[in-house]
């Protein structure tokens, strides 16, 4: 039985060697059917960015109630990607695909219809519980897929589509809601879904083997008690829920952290855990989560904030907020497979250190905006931040997967992008805490000073000033780590040696 494993392995790897990134054309077609499907999820993510007001104008809702709407979606995908590794060792590839995708655009059919807004929150809730089992399960069968060698050139080939959906979220909601109804939001991805499920169901073959994992209850609901309640103790906290002192903020925080410190407890006594922890123990996937983590918490400065100010300093519409998110996007789907290739060639850190570097100089320029500020400057500092940001997120994160032995890829994938959504949740609500905390010391200080909208403006500036200072001390932390700790990571040696016979 060993012995065929092992021989599929390696004709598995002779193909990949001899037939492209992929393997051949039948992995190809497998790769780009889970891209589409990633693709569409995730740009649904920034999709209602610039769509809030007129969700607020045509259900009734306060702008607290609307953010529920964002603050959901996290929630439900920080629940359940730390399941990912347990369902991908559990399901098959193409059973796990099928079913997300179909969750997915069953949500997006119960939003589109919505009559009101528990129905709209009902249907984002859907579609999250989809979005967070696609991109783990598309890393694990990529990893699966490529060698060591190839593994950056494969990761910036579906970064082009991974990191130009966020960034053309804004914009074409912008365009949307300008000349539509915000419904045309959800009618718009329904028909791409439906064609990506119906090409997914006679072309996707499985490449992950399914067994008889135990399903283990009790982590499942410490898993869900404790990333739900950090994400949203955190995410309640920075959109305005209450903030900090709400005893239902504080009571979800440390009830989560209590949870997790259980969970982390029962992984790492269990024979079989549910999210194998024993990833950590591998230094340089280690410090790669960690940066990732920290790196997360800073992008919403720019994805989250930058709109923000556009709109209510400046005064530019929707659509005009969202196309200065354009270029960068643009800028993010061409350099990801050219950083592929080069971390293939010359490793990470450099890359790490350069991309890291663009992005503290911009969250500096950011940091000293006013009004007066040319809109193509501030289009200049969003692209340079996110070309940034396309030569640090798919080398940090390849390159410490890439130290993993293959049973862990899909834990080290879970505990990834789990960290990564904890972090986004962490740095939104101290961002906003930053934000509001300066807006509102400024306008203590200077009421009677000048005209109500004038000290508006100004307590706005001010407090994204202060806001983009966290941001870029965060970089700097990480830009630390990755100077002090980054190595270019070497495979284990079982790995090494087959791709060495298969050399031969």
């Amino acid at each position: 039985m060993e012995v065929a494993k092992l021989k599929s392995e390696i004709e598995t790897n002779h193909q990949v060697k001899h037939e492209g990134i992929f393997g051949g054309k039948r992995n190809g077609l497998i790769v780009i059917v889970m891209i589409l499907g990633v693709f569409v999820a995730i740009m649904n993510e920034t999709l209602l960015n610039v769509a809030l007001t007129p969700i607020m104008n045509d259900l009734g809702i306060t702008a607290n109630t609307a953010q529920w709407l964002s603050t959901g979606y996290l929630l439900v995908i920080g629940v359940l990607i730390p399941a990912t590794a347990f369902l991908i060792k559990r399901f098959t590839t193409r059973d796990l695909f099928l079913s997300a995708m179909v969750v997915f655009t069953t949500g997006t059919l119960v939003a589109a219809i919505a009559p009101s807004f528990v129905v709209l929150f009902v249907g984002r809730l859907i579609q999250a519980a989809g979005t967070g089992l696609l991109f783990p399960l598309l890393t694990n069968v990529v990893l699966a897929l490529v060698p060591h060698h190839k593994r950056g050139t494969a990761m910036g080939t579906i970064g082009i589509v991974i990191t130009f959906a966020p960034a053309i979220g804004p914009t074409l909601s912008g365009f949307i809601v300008t000349h539509y109804n915000w419904r045309v939001l959800f009618y718009s991805i329904l028909p791409i879904a439906i064609a990506i499920i119906i090409f997914a169901y006679f072309s996707l073959k499985n490449i992950t083997e399914s067994r008889n994992h135990k399903f283990d209850l009790l982590s499942i609901l410490l898993s869900t008690l404790g990333f739900g309640g950090v994400v949203y103790g955190f995410s309640s906290a920075g959109e305005g829920h209450g903030g900090w002192t709400e005893p239902m903020t504080i009571f979800s925080i440390v009830t989560g952290c209590i949870a997790l410190g259980i969970f982390c407890w029962r992984q790492l006594t269990m024979k079989e855990p549910m999210l194998d922890l024993r990833a950590f123990q591998y230094r340089i996937y280690r410090i790669s989560v960690i940066i990732s983590a920290i790196v997360n918490m800073a992008l919403f400065a720019s994805m989250m904030l930058v709109p923000i100010f556009l709109q209510n300093a400046f005064g530019y519409t929707s659509l005009k907020a969202g196309l200065v998110m354009l270029p960068g996007g643009i800028i993010m789907g061409i350099m990801s497979p050219v950083t592929g290739r080069l971390f293939d060639k010359f490793g990470a850190k450099w890359l790490v250190l350069i991309g890291l570097t663009l992005m503290a100089s911009t969250l500096l320029g950011f940091a000293f905006m006013t009004v007066s500020t040319a809109y193509s400057m501030v289009t200049t500092l969003n692209a340079l931040f996110m070309l940034g940001i396309s030569m640090l997120m798919m080398p940090v994160m390849t390159n410490g997967l890439n130290e993993l032995p293959k049973s862990l890829y899909p834990h080290g994938t879970a505990i990834s992008g789990t960290l990564q959504q904890v972090g986004g949740a962490i740095g939104m609500a101290l961002l906003v805490t930053v934000m509001t905390t300066s807006s509102n010391n400024f306008l203590v200080k200077n009421t009677g000073t000048m005209t109500i909208l004038n000290l508006e403006v100004f307590a706005m500036t001010e407090g994204m000033k202060h806001a983009f200072l966290l941001a870029f001390a965060l970089v700097i932390i990480a830009l630390f780590l990755a100077v002090m700790f980054l190595k270019r990571s070497i495979p284990p040696v079982s790995e090494i040696e087959n791709e060495r016979f298969l050399s031969h």
